[in-house]
């Protein structure tokens, strides 16, 4: 499963990265969510995943992001010189989520693909701030 993700990574296509994850994160809430807390925390990382989504195709469309841009003049709305907008937050409050998986009762391979997936969201943290750019400069 491990070399799998990461594959899903080297692919180097967002849309195929987000989808692996959401497919993970749904599998993981319907399988193993044994808490509250732990519930709560994979039905937020599903809407955020909902919001990388929204933004995908927004900033696809270089005349509809232009909104998003001019609403994140603020230097502390943007980063790298790109809006910091609600898709990146995502991108970022769940790399942060699947670090606090890394527990010392879980295993070898469980820690692997927790890494493996960190680092996917890492590679779709780049790719979205590529599209981003790539937006701006066309408008």
């Amino acid at each position: 499963m491990v070399e799998r993700i990461k594959e899903i990574g080297r692919s180097a296509n967002l849309a195929t990265i987000v989808a692996a994850e959401r497919f993970l994160v749904k599998n993981d809430l319907d399988r193993y969510a044994n808490s509250a807390d732990m519930k709560s925390s994979l039905t937020a990382a599903l809407m955020e995943i909902d919001v990388i989504e929204k933004h995908m195709a927004m900033v696809a469309d270089p005349a509809q992001y232009r909104t998003v841009n001019l609403a994140h003049s603020l230097p502390r709305n943007r980063k790298k010189d790109v809006p910091y907008d609600e898709a990146r937050q995502a991108f970022s409050s769940h790399h942060t989520r699947l670090g606090n998986l890394h527990k010392p009762r879980i295993t070898t391979e469980e820690k692997a693909a927790i890494n493996a997936r960190r680092g996917n969201f890492v590679t779709g943290a780049k790719l979205y701030e590529q599209m981003q750019l790539q937006a701006i400069r066309t408008t």
